[in-house]
Order: C-alpha cells, then structure tokens, then sequence
C-alpha cells in the first residue's frame, strides 16, 4: 500500500431529514426576524467577543437551523451581548433578543 501522507477524515455531512429543529422552530416561532437571515457573516466579522475568544455568531444560528445545538451552550458563554452584531446586520435581525432566547431555551433542555 502507498503512503501518500495523508488521511481520510470522517465525514461530516448532516441528516438534515432527521436532524432535531425543534429548538429552532420554537425559536423563530418567538422572534421571527431569525427567518431574514441570509448567513452573510456581518455579525461575525464586527462580533468584539469574537477577535479574542472561539465565538461565531453566524456559525451558531446555522448549529441552530441544522438542529445540532451540542456546542452552542459554550458559544454562547462568549458573547457579551452587546448588540454590536445586531447594529451591523444588514437584515436587521434582532440577534441580540435571539442569544438571549436561545440561552433560556437551552437552560431548560
């Protein structure tokens, strides 16, 4: 067999039939400006929590809709809530309610 340096890694493709979105149904059911939004990356690139710690405001709202919600009780920890990702999104999608929902929400999972 033939080394060529390198591995296979283990796929990371999503079930989306059978993916939990529960979380986020109830959630867009509570605020539905959450519907508007396009993942453009706005909230990410002005996110101040996120130049210094492992924080991606965009990165959670997809865990959110794909329904893995492993991992966002730790991002959420990060942000300071402070609005700032909500002031630069072109949309005008009310994050700043959504964290503060969503991490409610998770408190009683």
């Amino acid at each position: 067999m033939i080394d060529f340096g390198y591995s296979l890694t283990k796929s990371n493709r999503l079930d989306l039939d059978a993916a939990d979105t529960s979380l986020a149904r109830e959630l867009t059911g509570q605020e539905h400006s959450l519907l508007l939004c396009i993942g453009c990356g706005t909230c990410t690139a002005g996110c101040t929590a996120g130049q210094f710690v492992l924080h991606n405001p965009r990165r959670m709202q997809l865990m959110l809709r794909y329904g893995q919600t492993d991992g966002l009780k730790e991002q959420l920890e990060h942000c300071m809530v402070c609005g700032k990702c909500q002031m630069l999104c072109p949309r005008g999608v009310d994050l700043r309610s959504i964290w503060v929902k969503l991490a409610r929400a998770l408190q009683t999972r």
